[in-house]
């Protein structure tokens, strides 16, 4: 048992709060100490509806015999007045004795009454309240509770953020509630909004709406109480009223009763729904207005009572997303099963059963039922009780458009990552067949540095034309080759045409489109090709007009073929050149390639054949 208190100055109330209390197990059975006198109007005080109990001073108000408890103490204890009358209350209820002591010698020293309000709370909810007076009289200190039992009557104080929230719903849905209990009316602010009035300070006296049923209904409404007092449990119908400014509405009523073992009436619960579709004003009801500003919001639907199967209001949002018309839609369970995903539906049941009062979620929707037809939606609800009455608002959200547009996003960030680790790879893999051949070469031209150079900047500004295009490309399969071919020339005549006076043309099919695994090693073939021209096609630096050609086309829809020749000196001994460095690196380039190259000399200088095919396997998707 925890226990919290609260001092209210403007009411002068002390509030004790009490959770989880068990009061079976309050009273102890303790054998009677004290002979305790008749207490004159018994038969009166149990007729009454609050409880009396009657408590002793003892050694000088340090403790308090009990001399009688209420009924209703009594009843939720399971005890007979015997069974504690004459016991002291220290032992009889160590708990109550422990809450009571300081209040209870309050009065006792200065007679003055004392006012306290008790809540008791079972797992975390509100079960009861009782507003409390202890009085000083006849030497006798006279503790008088009027109780309110949330779990029979169904009534309880509710927050002020709750009491607001459900102002707004009320008052956007033109519903009201009402209890009466001991012949005494609680009204909900909805109540006064049906009835076009402000409160009175009479209203707990009598039924403010069924006051104002017209003539010729009354005769209804006389049948409906009737068979409500008969032992009805609940009863709904529709009758009209006539408020006091002469407005003519139609409501709809939900009543309940509640009844104890002998078959009195212990209280009355009622709903009322204004469900006047016109009237002689042509008044307009607020929770129209509201839903209209939502008129044209196709993605975003606000929901009133969502957990409400018969007051529920929805948004237009809310038909165009599901594909129905309000006409059509039965709002029920039924539509959860159209969720994708389990944990959702799981999260809405328990909702809906006041497991949860808060509901966040993203699902996915399957639009009637149809697997091809999915929607992706972000729904809100919030769910309040307020008296007894559990309403809930909420929000409901079309995102499918923005999710794509999401997934796509994450998706191509991740096509991103990937490409830049290929990208580092091929660099990676680049750079180490750059340092072997420049191995090789220091071993083969250890005295001719300036051959090594030009082999290696004609490697590099390849490599580098390369990386450069494919920075900016995602499409790793489907690389043009003309482009790289022109790129290459331009580099080659920087470097060495205007030095050497050799010219670089190229003529490459438009459409030959190849993957990176064929293009980088194709690349390196025919820069090792040509730098091979150069060094062995024109020894004479003084000759005129040295050219090198490059034909490039498809053969067929899976081959392609290079065709590099240059208008040089020509090859006195073929066996001799292809044993050179340059043709070894060349051979293992084209297999790299899987393709085949050969040798063959014309009119006027060398040329070389390759023959390679246009696809093979690629290591990323594109």
């Amino acid at each position: 048992m925890r226990i919290e208190k609260t001092y209210r100055k403007l009411e002068d109330t002390e509030e004790i709060s009490i959770y989880d209390i068990s009061e079976s197990e309050l009273y102890q059975q303790v054998p009677q100490e004290f002979e305790m006198f008749y207490t004159p109007f018994e038969n009166t005080l149990n007729q009454l509806d609050n409880d009396l109990d009657i408590f002793v001073p003892y050694n000088n108000g340090e403790d308090f015999i009990i001399h009688r408890l209420g009924l209703s103490a009594l009843a939720r204890g399971d005890i007979k007045q015997s069974d504690v009358a004459g016991r002291l209350l220290s032992k009889t209820s160590p708990g109550f004795y422990d809450i009571l002591k300081e209040p209870f010698q309050e009065v006792y020293k200065t007679h003055k009454t004392k006012k306290m309000r008790f809540y008791y709370h079972f797992h975390e909810k509100l079960a009861r309240f009782s507003n409390v007076k202890i009085v000083w009289d006849m030497d006798k200190l006279i503790l008088i509770s009027d109780h309110r039992d949330n779990r029979e009557t169904n009534l309880h104080v509710s927050n002020e953020e709750n009491n607001e929230k459900a102002n707004l719903i009320e008052y956007f849905s033109q519903t009201g509630s009402y209890y009466k209990i001991n012949d005494r009316y609680s009204w909900t602010q909805g109540i006064y909004n049906i009835i076009n009035r402000g409160i009175e300070a009479n209203d707990e006296y009598y039924n403010i709406v069924f006051d104002l049923v017209i003539p010729e209904d009354k005769p209804l409404l006389e049948k409906i109480l009737k068979e409500m007092d008969s032992g009805r449990s609940n009863y709904e119908s529709v009758i009209r009223i006539r408020t006091d400014d002469g407005v003519l509405k139609y409501v709809e009523i939900n009543l309940y009763s509640k009844f104890n073992e002998d078959g009195y009436l212990i209280s009355r619960y009622g709903l009322i729904k204004d469900v006047s579709t016109d009237s002689t004003r042509q008044m307009t009801r607020p929770v129209d207005f509201l839903l209209k500003g939502f008129k044209n919001n196709k993605k975003l639907a606000l929901l009133i009572e969502p957990l409400n199967t018969k007051q529920y209001e929805f948004s237009q949002g809310f038909y165009h997303l599901i594909e129905d018309s309000p006409e059509e839609y039965h709002h029920s369970r039924a539509i959860i099963q159209n969720i994708v995903e389990e944990d959702v539906i799981n999260n809405i049941l328990r909702l809906i059963d006041g497991q949860i009062n808060e509901l966040d979620e993203t699902f996915t929707y399957n639009v009637k039922g149809n697997e091809n037809n999915q929607k992706i939606c972000e729904i809100y609800i919030e769910r309040f009780e307020f008296g007894s009455d559990t309403h809930s608002i909420g929000f409901l959200t079309d995102v499918t458009e923005e999710r794509t547009k999401q997934l796509e996003l994450m998706e191509a960030n991740e096509h991103q990552k990937i490409l830049i680790k290929e990208v580092h790879h091929r660099v990676k893999n680049n750079l180490q067949v750059l340092n072997s051949f420049l191995n090789l070469e220091k071993r083969a031209y250890r005295n001719k540095p300036n051959i090594i150079i030009d082999h290696m900047q004609s490697r590099l500004s390849s490599l580098a034309i390369l990386h450069e295009k494919t920075y900016n490309t995602t499409d790793f399969k489907n690389i043009n080759l003309k482009e790289y071919i022109e790129d290459q020339d331009i580099q080659l005549r920087s470097l060495i045409g205007l030095r050497d006076g050799i010219e670089f043309e190229s003529e490459v099919d438009e459409d030959l489109v190849l993957s990176i695994e064929v293009i980088t090693p194709l690349l390196l073939v025919i820069d090792e090709l040509t730098m091979n021209a150069i060094k062995h096609a024109f020894p004479d630096k003084s000759k005129p007009n040295k050219k090198i050609t490059k034909k490039i086309r498809k053969i067929d829809t899976e081959t392609a073929e290079v065709i590099l020749q240059d208008n040089g000196v020509g090859i006195e001994d073929p066996d001799k050149i292809t044993k050179n460095l340059g043709c070894e690196i060349i051979k293992n380039l084209t297999k790299q390639l899987d393709g085949h190259i050969e040798l063959f000399q014309h009119e006027n200088g060398t040329g070389y054949k390759l023959t390679f095919p246009i696809y093979m396997d690629h290591t990323i998707e594109g």
